[in-house]
């Protein structure tokens, strides 16, 4: 796949929820996936797709309730792709809340290599 299918894949799998899905299919095994910064629950960076597959799924047992995803248009430029995705969800221990990032990918040989947060 080139850039742009990736995007395009990425982009439907988010607003499906189905983000696991999208890094099995569209991760390098030695993917990196970057944080906006430490939090209590989750190191700044995470290295390879196993890692990053547990990382969502410790994100997903803090969430109670999903009530909606949705992400922009794929903006593509180069081996680069970025999004802004929105999730409204309810959080374990928080209420309802909307989360709202950027999502900036960098592509190589086909599959996503680095994945970074903006909040």
């Amino acid at each position: 796949m080139n850039t742009q299918q990736i995007a395009t894949r990425l982009t439907e799998l988010c607003r499906q929820g189905q983000f696991e899905a999208a890094q099995k299919e569209l991760f390098a095994e030695d993917a990196v996936s970057i944080e906006p910064r430490e939090m209590p629950d989750f190191p700044k960076e995470t290295k390879g797709l196993r890692a990053i597959i547990e990382k969502g799924h410790k994100f997903e047992s803090m969430v109670e309730q999903m009530h909606g995803c949705t992400t922009s248009a794929p903006l593509v430029t180069g081996n680069a792709i970025a999004l802004a995705l929105t999730m409204d969800v309810t959080m374990k221990g928080r209420g309802r809340v909307k989360l709202e990032e950027i999502c900036a990918y960098e592509v190589k040989d086909g599959k996503i290599v680095s994945e970074q947060f903006f909040m």
